[in-house]
């Protein structure tokens, strides 16, 4: 068995996971801006949210997870992944509160995107940095 196809399989599997990860916890989360539980009017009171918006923003999350889902438009829906969730680290940061979990929930799902599209990579070439880099 070639070592490249097993790693490129490990490869893969991984960015599968990963990405799996991420949109499992959008979904959680767009689900509860449609099934909007008893406590979650206390928890965005404090953010600046209402009620009534909820719906939107689980549309909106919803339709940037949907995007990152289908191959050809994975990557506008991760750019868009990204937007959503870093209105969310605003919303938390401007009040004070815990705001890394958006971060690390946008960085699972382009990590996840990244080791699976080949145009990511000849866009973010980390493995030539040394080379394109050297200082002489």
């Amino acid at each position: 068995m070639d070592t490249s196809t097993t790693a490129s399989k490990s490869v893969k599997w991984i960015s599968y996971i990963l990405s799996g990860l991420s949109v499992l916890f959008l979904l959680f989360s767009a689900s509860g801006k449609f099934f909007k539980p008893d406590e979650m009017e206390a928890n965005i009171l404090p953010l600046g949210w209402r009620m009534d918006q909820m719906t939107v923003l689980g549309v909106v999350e919803l339709a940037c997870v949907v995007l990152y889902l289908i191959p050809r438009t994975a990557v506008l829906g991760a750019v868009l992944l990204t937007a959503y969730l870093g209105g969310a680290v605003a919303t938390h940061a401007r009040i004070g509160d815990h705001f890394f979990i958006p971060i690390i929930v946008s960085g699972v799902a382009w990590l996840g995107l990244y080791l699976r599209e080949p145009r990511l990579k000849a866009l973010l070439p980390f493995s030539k940095l040394k080379e394109n880099y050297v200082i002489q």
